[in-house]
């Protein structure tokens, strides 16, 4: 990743202006496509047909990612149960081509980008030819330099009000030093009545846990140019999250009774007090 640096005000929107820096995330677009696939809810105002007017001449995937299905589910209905509540702020970290902010779309609701600046220059690009640029707000982002909290204070953020943080897909991509800073400043930001939901990559407890990410990644097309970083026991990332000021109050794994079952952990935290 190279750095987004502080995000500048583009007159006329409430997005920043996002300069382009290397072409955009292959594994996003692949996501993206993934999702443009399935049957999805929407709000009364949002649009059923973003996602896939979003991966508009993106080129196709080879095969569908089942894996994902699940996990779109777990944060589709986070997003909704949130904006049922009355939580007025989401805050989607790496973000890529999601959809979400045009999907649920609701009044007095706020929705927050942070992705690398490369991919959201062309993120940007199709929302604007959508007419859609205004819906949600891009904040770049890069992860390994930037403070999550900084770059959403400038982007416009109230931390004094209730937020849902999303970290779907993001954080296997972080070394583990920029994991803790990055939730560590997400909690920095959180309100009374925020939470965090996230998507964690896990293996069984006693093996090395930087051994499983390299044969992972000698298995996986882009395991040289996105590898998978960080993959810990479900343990330590329980330890971590509290570490960070989160308290895990829910947890499943997506895929379990399949034969993946044990790879992955979704979990929805609190505030620590």
């Amino acid at each position: 990743m190279t750095s987004a640096g502080r995000p500048a005000r583009e007159q006329g929107t409430s997005s920043p202006r996002v300069e382009n820096a290397g072409p955009p995330s292959r594994t996003s677009q692949a996501v993206a496509l993934t999702r443009a696939a399935m049957s999805r809810p929407h709000t009364a105002h949002g649009d059923p047909g973003a996602q896939l007017r979003l991966c508009e001449g993106m080129a196709p995937i080879r095969r569908p990612r089942p894996g994902i299905w699940a996990r779109t589910r777990f944060f589709d209905d986070q997003v909704l149960a949130a904006i049922s509540a009355g939580v007025p702020q989401v805050v989607i970290c790496g973000a890529g081509y999601d959809d979400r902010a045009l999907r649920f779309r609701s009044p007095g609701v706020r929705f927050f980008e942070l992705d690398h600046p490369a991919t959201q220059a062309d993120k940007a690009r199709r929302l604007r030819a959508m007419g859609a640029l205004g819906d949600v707000i891009l904040a770049p982002a890069d992860f390994t330099g930037d403070s999550a909290d900084a770059v959403l204070d400038a982007a416009g953020h109230d931390a004094a009000q209730a937020t849902l943080f999303l970290c779907e897909g993001l954080l296997i991509y972080l070394e583990q030093a920029v994991v803790r800073r990055l939730l560590a400043g997400l909690r920095s930001g959180a309100a009374s009545g925020s939470s965090l939901a996230a998507s964690l990559a896990t293996h069984p407890s006693g093996l090395d846990s930087a051994q499983v990410a390299r044969e992972l990644n000698a298995g996986r097309s882009h395991g040289d140019t996105e590898p998978w970083l960080t993959v810990l026991p479900v343990p330590a990332w329980l330890r971590l999250l509290g570490e960070t000021g989160w308290l895990a109050r829910s947890q499943a794994d997506p895929l379990a009774g399949s034969a993946a079952e044990g790879r992955s952990l979704l979990v929805v935290a609190n505030p620590a007090v």
